[in-house]
């Protein structure tokens, strides 16, 4: 009999789940900075825009996005630092499917909410 590790059994849950459950499973274990613009973003709160949180677009997961208007907003935490590549790859793929992605650091939600809800804001108001 073969011994299983964690990490390959997670691995393969998460393999076998679906997006909608994988949604769900990241609004679950959103970040501080997540939650925190979530509160401004929610309910159409930022001037009449509906945005939707972890949602599936193609193979990505977006932070927040504004179905109508096309635009992703990506929070960027300390495990974004090493990722720059694969961030960029997925930035080209979203806009190949016409979606503007707005990139904010969590530090920056954190001491600036009010400067990052106006940002967003700009960039909706931009198109």
């Amino acid at each position: 009999m073969r011994e299983v590790s964690a990490v390959t059994t997670c691995e393969r849950a998460r393999k076998m789940t679906t997006p909608k459950q994988r949604a769900r499973e990241l609004r679950r274990d959103s970040t501080k900075a997540e939650t925190l613009l979530w509160a401004q973003l929610r309910d159409r709160r930022l001037n009449g825009y509906k945005f939707r949180r972890q949602h599936p677009i193609g193979p990505f997961f977006a932070d927040f996005a504004c179905i109508e208007q096309r635009l992703v907003v990506e929070l960027d935490g300390d495990s974004h630092d090493w990722t720059y590549e694969r961030d960029e790859a997925r930035k080209r793929s979203l806009a190949r499917d016409g979606y503007r992605v707005l990139r904010i650091p969590n530090e920056e939600v954190r001491t600036n909410l009010d400067g990052v809800v106006q940002t967003i804001l700009n960039a909706l108001r931009a198109t």
